[in-house]
């Protein structure tokens, strides 16, 4: 384990640990001091799309870890045969040598696939489960489409924003800032990862409290699919709805996130 840099945050601290698990190399950003969660970003994007959820946390009493995904900073491991459960493994590594060996684990939208594995595979090292702006079933299929071209940098600045407006900023947010930090070149192996194990596995089942936290204003989310995580796992899920946001939830809204997060975890077991 070696620490590779730290700057102050706020009140709180940050540095950025590389951890070696196997021939895994992880690539972690940690702030503050506390209770653990981890931290999992969207699909094609990196962990510092958190950095105001982070701090925010930590500011709160929470210690955040943030493993950059496989290919996104310093992150480095086998990527032929990726799959949900290899990357709940790196999430677990990151618990055991960073976390004291238990933490909330968070994930917005793909993130949220790992974070539910993570749980399936791991459930002693997990306290609970946050999902951020996860995708219904019953969304608009048209909607990775949308996903493609924002990701695209060869494509118009202008046909961009239009897509970033439609599938993941809620009106009046600004979408700007996610013009940049996309790696679409890893977009198809993480794909083909999503698919195993397939999501009938995981989906009906949690060991550990879920907080299914919802943007408003998410096409990935209609609101007639609200209570779908509620009702399937009962008691153990908890539904926030963010006003005025969309599918990036943890950019557009932060502080909002954050309070929710923290509210949660201080009635989660620990």
């Amino acid at each position: 384990m070696l620490t590779i840099g730290a700057a102050p945050v706020a009140q709180a601290e940050r540095s950025r640990v590389l951890l070696q698990d196997g021939d895994t190399r992880i690539d972690v950003i940690v702030d503050g001091h506390g209770d653990a969660i981890v931290l999992l970003p969207s699909s094609q994007r990196g962990s510092d799309d958190l950095d105001a959820v982070a701090e925010a946390l930590a500011e709160s009493g929470m210690r955040v870890l943030r493993p950059q995904p496989r290919g996104f900073g310093a992150s480095r491991g086998e990527m032929t045969d990726l799959s949900l459960h290899v990357l709940a493994q790196d999430v677990a590594a990151t618990i055991r040598q960073l976390g004291g060996g238990r933490a909330i684990v968070a994930g917005h939208a793909y993130g949220h696939y790992v974070a539910r594995v993570a749980d399936l595979d791991h459930p002693q090292l997990v306290r609970g489960v946050v999902m951020l702006a996860s995708a219904s079933a019953s969304a608009d299929t048209s909607l990775p489409a949308s996903l493609d071209i924002a990701a695209d940098s060869a494509q118009p600045e202008a046909r961009r924003l239009d897509a970033l407006r439609r599938a993941f900023f809620a009106a009046g947010n600004d979408p700007r800032p996610w013009l940049e930090g996309w790696q679409p070149e890893l977009a198809a192996v993480y794909r083909k990862a999503a698919k195993t194990p397939a999501r009938s596995i995981w989906w009906p089942v949690s060991h550990a409290p879920v907080l299914d936290l919802q943007g408003a204003e998410d096409p990935w989310r209609p609101r007639a699919s609200a209570s779908e995580v509620k009702d399937i796992l009962k008691e153990k899920a908890t539904v926030v709805v963010v006003p005025h946001a969309s599918h990036a939830l943890p950019v557009e809204q932060p502080k909002a996130v954050a309070r929710a997060i923290s509210e949660w975890a201080a009635s989660v077991p620990r």
